[in-house]
């Protein structure tokens, strides 16, 4: 085993003891002199190209300009918005994944706002690298985000899309989120720009990368558990499973915690 190889194994090894004993993180940091901030939903799409023995999943470095996470590498993902609920698909969410999104939304979640974070997923990810996960067919909606669909004729999807996780930022911090985890295989994709992407200038140096590659990059700690956590699932779960659990990870009283949603 190489110096690299013995590096990645002691970080696997770290995150996975996370993930099996989370209150033992230490959230000890400088307080942000903010009072309480109420997360803003937010979505994350994890495409997942190759076999379950050796993927590779899509990410992108954030721009260094941006205020949260600059440099960092992450998967496509962004706030949901108002209107992402409303948007026409050609078919819908598993009704077990959208099951688990109703019972576990803060507030008081409807069918719409079940949508939304989907289709946010779908959104972002053709916002920042032009790939459209859909199906060929006519496609129109008033909303300029919405555009690329309509221009190549694609009709978004939901159907191939598992929930994969749940994070939310620590209550400690000015900018928070909620953020949901979803993930596809690439065959999803109903558009692929010439290059492979067309990136928006939000994230950059896109690329299908190995979990195990991405670890060692300038990857923050939740996407690093994420990737931990995709790992564990493609080896009892190579087919993607609606019913599968889906970790959800969260702060409690300055305590990280863990549970299954």
């Amino acid at each position: 085993m190489t110096s690299d190889e013995r590096t990645l194994e002691s970080e696997r090894l770290r995150v996975e003891a996370m993930i099996a004993t989370p209150s033992k993180r230490n959230l000890n940091r400088p307080r942000e002199n903010t009072g309480f901030v109420r997360p803003r939903n937010a979505s994350t799409m994890i495409l997942i190209d190759g076999p379950a023995s050796d993927p590779k999943v899509l990410m992108g470095k954030r721009n260094k300009a941006l205020k949260f996470m600059p440099g960092a590498l992450v998967f496509p993902g962004g706030s949901v918005d108002r209107g992402d609920g409303s948007v026409p698909c050609c078919n819908e969410l598993h009704p077990k994944t959208a099951k688990r999104l109703k019972e576990n939304m803060r507030g008081r979640p409807t069918p719409r706002g079940v949508r939304a974070l989907a289709l946010a997923a779908v959104r972002e990810t053709a916002e920042e690298s032009g790939l459209l996960l859909g199906k060929p067919g006519d496609f129109a909606h008033p909303k300029e985000d919405w555009e690329p669909f309509r221009k190549f004729s694609v009709v978004p999807a939901l159907n191939e899309i598992r929930l994969f996780a749940r994070a939310i930022t620590p209550p400690d911090l000015s900018r928070r989120f909620d953020t949901w985890f979803f993930v596809a295989r690439k065959s999803a994709i109903a558009f692929e720009p010439e290059g492979g992407f067309y990136p928006s200038g939000e994230l950059e140096d896109l690329q299908w990368i190995s979990p195990h590659d991405a670890i060692q990059q300038n990857t923050r700690e939740i996407t690093r558990i994420m990737l931990v956590e995709l790992m564990k699932r493609l080896e009892k779960d190579t087919d993607l499973s609606a019913s599968y659990p889906a970790p959800y990870y969260f702060a409690n009283r300055g305590v990280f915690q863990r549970k299954i949603i």
